[in-house]
């Protein structure tokens, strides 16, 4: 009987995966015909002009790509730290490391001039930000020997203090400087709309990597003394885990700004439908991810025929409610 449980479970398991791939493929190749200029399926049968070329082939291909990579980055961030901090509500954004990532990259943008720096310096910017924010809590919470809530409550503060500390620097700003920089801290994809890049590669190869960690994390959610009896060096995966968090957090806010609950809405609601096995968690997890940021770029896109709604309202417009239900029914949740 449990032999037969687990294999349909498995088997459902395969199909909801297999559903999420064809799913991100139909969003995928809606997002690159839909927009202010569209392109239809005769169009595309009997060939394109060389403008819908360069408008399909240069601003909205690396523009989707971007989308699923964030959106898969964001979500594979906050299902592994909800599992090391052991806390539901874990995600980059409450725990403080997307303010640390935000705040690096914009004194980077403001003191070096954003058009004037090549794209993966940004993003190196924030992956620094990200990881001094990480390296500081981690230190506190040793030193101090707080536990998950405290430390989440820590995070929660040091997301506060970024913010402040962002809202100084703009003060100070030009004004064109000022206008963009908050149209990015909103959440943006038009950052993107530049040829596929090298730099890349690294973020797309972590996150692989992260997706594979599954049965460590299924250890890991067993406690730390049970993990360590099954032959974990706890210091060690702990470390990596967190530098990838870092990384895919860092290109994330640097690729596309602030963007909300991604990485705390879709965990949960991949758990919802398959269960806690990490191994199906993570790559459900980034496979919808990219379905819903790219979802959220179609409506940010078209929605407003005058103009481009900043991605990150649109996704806290509608996981703010997602986020108050799960508060509600948190012990289902849990």
């Amino acid at each position: 009987m449990i032999e037969q449980y687990l294999r349909r479970e498995k088997r459902r398991q395969w199909w909801v995966l297999s559903a999420l791939c064809l799913l991100l493929v139909i969003i995928f190749c809606v997002n690159l015909v839909s927009g202010a200029f569209p392109v239809s399926l005769h169009q595309l049968i009997e060939g394109l002009s060389s403008l819908q070329r360069q408008v399909l082939f240069e601003l909205r291909l690396p523009r989707a790509f971007i989308a699923v990579l964030t959106g898969a980055g964001l979500a594979v961030a906050g299902a592994v730290l909800q599992v090391l901090l052991q806390n539901p509500i874990a995600e980059p954004g409450l725990t403080g490391i997307s303010g640390g990532a935000s705040l690096a990259a914009v004194l980077v943008m403001v003191g070096l001039g954003h058009h004037y720096l090549p794209g993966w310096a940004v993003s190196a910017a924030a992956f620094l930000g990200a990881l001094v924010v990480t390296v500081l809590m981690i230190s506190m919470a040793r030193w101090r020997k707080l536990d998950t809530a405290r430390l989440l409550l820590l995070g929660i503060a040091i997301g506060i203090l970024t913010n402040a500390a962002m809202s100084w620097i703009l003060f100070f700003s030009s004004d064109h400087s000022l206008r963009e920089i908050l149209f990015w801290m909103m959440g943006s994809l038009s950052y993107g709309q530049h040829r596929l890049a090298w730099w890349w590669l690294p973020f797309v190869l972590v996150l692989g990597w992260l997706c594979s960690q599954g049965s460590i994390l299924d250890r890991l959610m067993l406690g730390e003394e049970q993990a360590r009896l099954l032959g974990i060096d706890m210091g060690r995966v702990q470390r990596r885990l967190i530098v990838g968090v870092c990384l895919v957090t860092g290109f994330s806010v640097a690729m596309a700004g602030v963007i909300g609950f991604i990485g705390l809405v879709v965990p949960h609601l991949v758990r919802l439908a398959l269960g806690n096995r990490q191994r199906f968690v993570l790559p459900a997890s980034a496979l919808l991810g990219a379905c819903l940021l790219l979802a959220a770029d179609l409506a940010a896109r078209t929605l407003l025929s005058a103009g481009e709604l900043p991605i990150g309202v649109v996704t806290a417009t509608f996981g703010a409610p997602v986020f108050i239900y799960m508060l509600v029914r948190s012990n289902a949740v849990s």
